[in-house]
């Protein structure tokens, strides 16, 4: 047997995980000289996951989604290796095993495995061999995406079930039907976007999805997989109140839970994530976490703006900063549907929030709106079929604006906010990034708005409103004189 193998290039900070918060977590480090090594499982460079829908649509080139060019990495001090699988940690001698017993040395090790999809206890979904029924598709990786890109180019795809109706399965739902597909929505929950809004604004979004060709099916779980009656290689899902769904292919969405195995393996304190302190410091005082696998103060999170913010605070701590920067308070949490037609934006947890309630609700026009105030500060939000005002209402959140008793209703039906231009220069424009329109104004082309401020890396809905702001920069001032 050969000899387990150590890396001589290991940096300082070891890095389980090369995704979104794993690459901002290096861009923090490296900045501030800190050797860095990502080992990410995926044979792809680190890529924008929350715009593959996107990509799926055909409204993105697959080639935006990297996060940096392949030369950021050599050139920041990051050493980024792809297709590194770790399946183990050994504190004791601080290294992490590989899938081909190379070892890693660290000085700090930071777990950044983020989810897994959950399979949905559908009959005939796995074949006895246990790979995936060919009909079935789960839609989390860039792998993912291809495969399902693969399958709608085939002749004869014409139908397709969403299994799961919550964000990703809404924006599957509508790139799909923006290709052409005749989509179907199976949630399990008694409305769409269970976990993010309530009932009413659930039951626009089933609403615009009707308007929009696509059927949706509520309180309703599927049950079972058969082949169709017709002999081509198309499917029926049965579902557990007797509805029988034709179709070609079906996409798993429902769900995911944090990736906490690693840990677990290595007598990490796991709950339902890895348990963090304000420090993303895990039970052992080398290891951390962040991201979707990490648990803080019982909280474990599925969205990028969280994350970023538990990146920034790391790398603070990591490199030996003190102060409030260097530790993670709370999570921000601001959820955005990226999907053609469909505008929706959650901000802390609205169901759940309490205080007083603001809301509007116009089901003619598709829209709902609601503010959750306590001591007059906004402490979540849903946003359904209008987002004109997303930006001025996410910035009293993350402020903590105290707002006068008529503001919070005057937010909701007053008139439109300002047009990008004149937005003051402390307005949030990006909500993933936390990018203001002075930081963007700043910028000289799109380009160096992502690489300066990251405003559109995230789920691209700030796209739009980034543009305007470049178009109304003043022009610079000619050469010569007059």
């Amino acid at each position: 047997m050969t000899a387990p193998t150590t890396s001589a290039a290991a940096g300082p900070v070891v890095v389980v995980g090369a995704g979104m918060a794993a690459v901002r977590l290096a861009e923090g480090l490296a900045a501030r000289g800190v050797g860095v090594t990502l080992l990410g499982d995926e044979d792809a460079a680190p890529y924008n996951r929350i715009l593959l829908s996107a990509v799926l649509e055909g409204s993105c080139d697959p080639s935006l989604l990297a996060l940096h060019p392949p030369s950021w990495y050599a050139d920041a001090g990051v050493t980024l290796r792809t297709g590194a699988r770790v399946v183990d940690v050994d504190r004791d001698a601080r290294e992490v095993v590989l899938a081909d017993d190379e070892r890693v040395a660290y000085e700090h090790l930071v777990l950044a495995t983020g989810s897994l999809p959950t399979l949905p206890p559908i009959r005939g979904v796995v074949r006895p061999d246990g790979g995936l029924h060919p009909r079935v598709h789960p839609f989390r990786s860039l792998a993912d995406c291809r495969r399902l890109q693969e399958a709608v180019a085939q002749p004869g795809t014409r139908r397709a079930v969403v299994v799961g109706g919550g964000l990703l399965g809404l924006q599957v739902a509508r790139a799909l039907a923006v290709r052409g597909l005749a989509v179907e929505v199976v949630e399990g929950g008694e409305h769409l976007l269970r976990s993010q809004v309530g009932a009413p604004a659930g039951r626009i979004l089933a609403r615009d999805l009707r308007r929009l060709g696509t059927e949706v099916y509520t309180g309703a779980r599927a049950t079972r997989l058969l082949a169709g009656p017709d002999g081509d290689g198309s499917v029926t899902l049965v579902l557990d109140n007797g509805a029988t769904l034709g179709t070609d292919l079906v996409v798993l969405t429902a769900g995911g839970r944090p990736s906490t195995a690693l840990a677990r393996r290595a007598g990490l304190a796991v709950r339902r994530g890895v348990v963090v302190d304000g420090h993303l410091t895990t039970s052992d005082p080398r290891v951390h976490a962040l991201g979707d696998c990490a648990e803080h103060d019982g909280v474990v999170t599925g969205f990028v703006p969280p994350a970023w913010d538990q990146a920034a605070a790391l790398a603070a701590h990591l490199s030996g900063e003190t102060g409030p920067h260097a530790s993670y308070a709370g999570h921000r949490s601001v959820a955005r549907l990226r999907a053609t037609d469909l505008d929706v934006a959650v901000l802390g947890d609205p169901r759940t929030a309490v205080g007083d309630v603001v809301e509007v609700t116009n089901p003619v026009a598709g829209s709902h709106r609601r503010l959750v105030v306590r001591d007059g500060r906004i402490v979540a939000a849903t946003l359904v079929g209008d987002l004109s005002r997303v930006g001025l209402i996410t910035g009293h959140y993350d402020r903590g604006t105290v707002l006068g008793p008529a503001e919070p209703a005057a937010l909701l039906a007053g008139d439109r906010p300002p047009a990008p231009r004149t937005l003051a220069d402390d307005a949030e424009v990006c909500t993933c990034a936390g990018a203001t329109a002075g930081a963007v104004r700043a910028c000289t082309s799109l380009e160096d708005v992502r690489a300066t401020t990251r405003a559109t890396t995230g789920c691209g809905g700030c796209a739009d409103d980034v543009r305007a702001l470049l178009a109304s920069r003043p022009l610079a001032p000619q050469g010569g004189s007059r």
